[in-house]
């Protein structure tokens, strides 16, 4: 008896090890409500249905433990469909998507009003903002972890900032060294 209950509580142990933790997303309005509380940057995934990329960057990166537990540390992450039919109120606007056609939720829809704001022309974007709800920069296309690790920490610390030319970029990308696992 005491080997089987020794032997439940070790395949217990390791199943709880073995789920994988997982990006807390948001709405941007929830987020934008969140930094009133707790400035924080912000981290969006702007995506469509459709996008093989978008699901492999769902699947294979935002999976990924250590880019979850950095996101949910230091971003409030918002997950936002570029052609779906959310009511977003950013810098005293509102954008919707007049044009949505709710029989086409899964192929090619009109773009979001908010998608073009940000001026999004492809997918996956992530966007990155700062603590007061203002841009920082899109970034575009799939990236493995720690391709995206670089640009979570980057506008994490502000090192950006620090950051007025194309080479000083490009030094800092020959430097960086990761630690995310693959």
């Amino acid at each position: 008896m005491k080997k089987i209950t020794l032997g439940l509580i070790a395949v217990f142990a390791f199943s709880i090890v073995g789920i994988a933790q997982e990006i807390n997303w948001v709405t941007m309005d929830e987020a934008l409500e969140l930094q009133k509380k707790e400035p924080k940057k912000i981290f969006m995934d702007v995506y469509t249905n459709w996008c093989g990329p978008c699901k492999m960057l769902d699947k294979n990166t935002f999976g990924n433990a250590d880019v979850a537990a950095f996101v949910n540390e230091h971003y409030y992450a918002v997950k936002f469909n570029a052609e779906g039919n959310e009511e977003v109120t950013y810098k005293d606007n509102t954008f919707k998507n007049p044009n949505y056609d709710a029989t086409k939720a899964n192929r090619r829809n009109s773009a979001h009003e908010f998608s073009r704001y940000l001026q999004v022309r492809a997918y996956p974007t992530m966007v990155f903002f700062d603590e007061e709800g203002g841009v920082i920069s899109p970034v575009q296309g799939y990236l493995k972890p720690q391709q995206l690790e670089l640009y979570l920490k980057i506008f994490q610390s502000d090192k950006y900032k620090e950051m007025t030319s194309q080479k000083q970029f490009n030094e800092y990308y020959k430097s960086f060294k990761p630690t995310f696992k693959e």
